[in-house]
């Protein structure tokens, strides 16, 4: 199993405003389960994978209102450029955190 990204809930900001940035269990399991397919495809797939993953969470936890709108309940999604992967978060600005709900592959069906 892969090793998680530790250390998220770096801040970002937006003008003066501090947000802080949690995967959810949903979103950590999708990357685990992405990044082991991957290695088993090829050796060092996976952390390539992750290195994806973690250039977007930090374009995200820098400003997290970058990316636009796309889903029902205000829900923003953040498409890899290499992966065919979505990440999808949510910004709670009364708490100033952005939560990332999920990370998954196109080709699914989204159950939101």
């Amino acid at each position: 199993m892969a090793r998680l990204p530790q250390g998220h809930g770096r801040k970002s900001s937006k003008n003066t405003k501090v947000f802080e940035l949690e995967l959810l269990f949903q979103a950590e399991n999708e990357l685990s389960d992405a990044y082991d397919w991957y290695e088993e495809q090829q050796l060092g797939l996976g952390d390539r994978l992750f290195r994806e993953v973690n250039h977007f969470l930090e374009l995200i936890e820098r400003n997290p209102f970058h990316f636009p709108v796309r889903c029902a309940q205000e829900l923003r999604t953040a498409a890899l450029k290499i992966f065919p992967y979505l990440i999808i978060y949510w910004i709670d600005e009364q708490k100033s955190k952005v939560f990332v709900t999920s990370i998954f592959h196109t080709s699914r069906n989204p159950q939101y």
